[in-house]
């Protein structure tokens, strides 16, 4: 039988990295407005917005020059952990020799120090954005499975966004939405999961459901 693979988005899916964002954001727009910024002033949905526009809401006016700046070091002081019952699924997925593998819109660079070890040591590979063309383009998941030798219709694609349903769906890949993440599951719904999961606890055993139902080639 052909191997499967499962791959996912990191920020809200893998990671809870939502606190550490919204500190970053706020530290930068406090370097660069020289007014302290807290998460009070953000606009609703922040997390849902790129962080350029977040911080032009918030009074920055160079948002990009700002982050050259300010946001690695901004970042790094909040770092996030993994959400509670994703080091059990992957393990599980790993068990069952399923490949791992992870899509993401953070720089390579970063990985080393933002993610956490324990983390890294279940991933089979990372595909960021200087690997590939950004999601919604469906060419990091296809990089990703090129790696592992995977066919679309033999992997999974669990995201929060709906950028990440139509990467998924382009690359024909199951898109399933992650609900604990940084969109609304009606908004992972419209964007063409194919089914949602309620809480990373079923990382494991959703995945493996969905990998079973996928035909052997």
């Amino acid at each position: 039988m052909t191997r499967q693979a499962a791959l996912f988005d990191l920020d809200g899916v893998l990671l809870d990295s939502g606190p550490a964002v919204r500190a970053a954001l706020a530290a930068v727009a406090t370097c660069a407005t020289g007014r302290r910024t807290t998460m009070a002033d953000f606009p609703p949905g922040a997390l849902r917005h790129p962080r350029a526009d977040v911080l032009a809401l918030l009074g920055v006016t160079d948002p990009d020059d700002a982050c050259s700046r300010w946001w690695d070091g901004a970042l790094a002081a909040a770092l996030p952990t993994a959400f509670p019952g994703v080091l059990t699924g992957l393990l599980a997925l790993r068990a069952a020799d399923v490949a791992i593998g992870v899509v993401t819109l953070q720089d390579r660079d970063r990985l080393p120090w933002f993610l956490p070890p324990a983390l890294t040591d279940l991933l089979d590979v990372v595909i960021t954005r200087q690997d590939a063309p950004a999601k919604p383009a469906p060419d990091g998941l296809h990089a990703a499975l090129a790696r592992f030798g995977v066919r679309p219709e033999r992997a999974v694609f669990v995201g929060d966004s709906p950028g990440d349903m139509t990467a998924a769906n382009a690359a024909g890949v199951l898109a399933l939405g992650a609900t604990w993440g940084w969109h609304p599951p009606a908004a992972l719904r419209t964007a063409g999961a194919r089914h949602l999961l309620p809480d990373p606890t079923r990382i494991g055993p959703s995945l493996l459901h969905h990998l079973t139902q996928t035909p052997a080639i």
